[in-house]
């Protein structure tokens, strides 16, 4: 006579199998930040700063997205664009696509044109009307970014790119514009994310500074917008920094060959206490608030699955 389980033979645990447990939906808060803009880096001129990358936020206060229980949600992390007039590119978490920064301009015409984006290129060494890149391109609501400043019209410096917060600012005679200042944001309080800015919280998205001559370059703006470059200091474009969405530091020809490229975006998620995340790859992290929220980063694409 065959031996049954005590566990009953007809169940499943009779047969070895476990239950997986599948945890309940729940409402997240999110950030979503895309990749920034290059800085200006075409034709003989002076190139404006790189536009930031899109922002889009419900916290605090906005309209949360769903988690379904115990389905992976895929996350796109927008890649910066790269030194040579390039877009970045897009984050994406749910139904929220957040915009790659458009890259500086370096002439005002076709194709050396600052480009739009979630927030838009300065505007390079200006020859005519000036150009600039439009922001919150497409439109969203609240609007994910801002324009980017133009170009010293007849002068010698470029506009910085559009911010989260702020439109990037107009070259004046040979000294570049700044970047405009990114927003600051308190889903994840922490220093290892962001930067640092002029209010609390911690900034993302900020422009790119236009190149200057002898006047000086432009700074970039609060939440990882790096400065233009120096004429007088070859290669001295800064980049966006990594993973806050910063538009990229416009280039000086001929001295400066590269212009800077935009910062890589980021997403991050915020969950009830009673949620329990699993990221995905090990690369993106989870953490818990001193109020008990979870939070996952993403810092690169991968997946989100919530019990």
């Amino acid at each position: 006579m065959p031996i049954l389980s005590s566990r009953g033979a007809g169940s499943a645990k009779g047969f070895g199998f476990t239950s997986k447990t599948i945890g309940p939906p729940i409402d997240v808060d999110y950030l979503v930040v895309a990749g920034g803009g290059s800085g200006g880096d075409a034709g003989p001129s002076i190139g404006g700063g790189g536009g930031a990358g899109g922002y889009r936020t419900s916290f605090p206060g906005g309209t949360k997205i769903t988690l379904t229980g115990g389905s992976p949600v895929p996350i796109t992390v927008g890649g910066g664009g790269g030194s040579g007039r390039s877009n970045g590119n897009p984050s994406i978490f749910s139904t929220i696509t957040s915009t790659g920064g458009g890259t500086g301009g370096a002439f005002n015409n076709v194709p050396g044109s600052a480009n739009p984006g979630g927030s838009g290129g300065g505007g390079g060494q200006e020859i005519g009307t000036p150009g600039v890149g439009t922001g919150n391109d497409p439109p969203t609501n609240p609007p994910q970014g801002n324009p980017g400043g133009p170009g010293t019209p007849g002068g010698n410096a470029g506009g910085g790119g559009g911010g989260a917060s702020a439109t990037g600012s107009a070259g004046s005679g040979n000294a570049g514009g700044p970047g405009g200042v990114g927003s600051p944001n308190v889903i994840y309080d922490s220093p290892t994310v962001g930067t640092p800015g002029p209010a609390p919280g911690r900034y993302y998205s900020g422009g790119g500074g236009g190149g200057g001559f002898t006047g000086g370059v432009g700074n970039g703006g609060a939440g990882g917008g790096g400065a233009g470059a120096d004429y007088f200091v070859p290669g001295s474009a800064i980049d966006g920094t990594v993973n806050t969405g910063g538009g990229g530091g416009g280039r000086i020809f001929p001295n400066a060959p590269p212009s800077g490229s935009g910062g890589s975006g980021i997403v991050i998620i915020r969950a009830p206490s009673a949620a329990s995340l699993t990221v995905s790859p090990p690369t993106n992290t989870t953490a818990t608030t001193p109020g008990g929220c979870k939070v996952a980063v993403f810092t690169v694409s991968g997946t989100i699955r919530q019990g």
